[in-house]
């Protein structure tokens, strides 16, 4: 077979042709970045743990009714996907006080919502991936309302999924980051990844954190912690 043609690299993935009209193949890096990029790293085996966590998630969230552009793992870092247009919006759904929210807002740091949060944010490093309401992403023509509807409805139902998933594990989900894309068909679906990289992810026991921000604050055991979280999805993934 001729070698793929690469179409896009980003930080944590490269995205190539694929022989298959309307797919493309994803390749997930062991590349790790924060802070739009200003701090980078490598996290051994993040790119492998990355992509069999989001292929399994994903398959677990489409028998949820959650449509997405997962179709089959091709490799231990590479995935078949549909192609769809991203939608230029972070969508950011939040459980528990943590990271930028706190920051911002000056509230504590596991302080436990009466009900999940929502935002987004326009996905432009060059600006900081600045925060939008649904005024300004009508006034952007970023989505439509009906759109950003079926993102909220979508988001929530992937929370509920996720948080009692992630509960029976023995882990509390604290927030995490989504991406949707269009199809040629117009239809909205999860695009993107769900991994240790986009997830706030903390042991319900200890509070240990599991997740990127190991990285993100110079936390050390950061392999560990994929690998461990890893390991608590394997022992419950159905």
């Amino acid at each position: 077979m001729s070698e793929r043609k690469l179409l896009y690299e980003g930080k944590a993935k490269k995205v190539f042709e694929a022989e298959e009209p309307e797919t493309l193949v994803v390749s997930y890096k062991d590349d790790a970045t924060a802070f739009n990029g200003l701090k980078k790293g490598t996290i051994t085996g993040k790119g492998e743990i990355n992509n069999r966590m989001s292929n399994l998630l994903m398959q677990m969230l489409e028998k949820s009714g959650i449509p997405t552009h997962f179709i089959k793992e091709l490799s231990p870092r590479e995935t078949l996907v549909k192609k769809v247009r991203i939608l230029p919006l972070e969508v950011i759904v939040r459980n528990i006080a943590a990271g930028s929210f706190s920051k911002r807002y000056g509230v504590e740091e596991g302080v436990v919502f009466d009900s999940p949060t929502i935002e987004f944010s326009y996905k432009n490093d060059d600006l900081g991936d600045p925060l939008l309401n649904e005024y300004h992403v009508a006034a952007m023509k970023l989505a439509t309302g009906e759109e950003v509807e079926t993102i909220k409805k979508y988001a929530f139902s992937i929370n509920d999924k996720l948080k009692e998933f992630w509960a029976e594990c023995g882990v509390t989900l604290v927030d995490f980051k989504l991406e949707f894309g269009k199809l040629r068909t117009g239809e909205i679906v999860l695009a993107d990844e769900i991994s240790p990289d986009t997830c706030r992810l903390w042991d319900s026991q200890t509070g240990e954190k599991l997740d990127k921000d190991r990285f993100r604050r110079d936390m050390g055991g950061v392999e560990e912690a994929y690998e461990k979280i890893m390991s608590r999805l394997l022992e419950h993934i159905r």
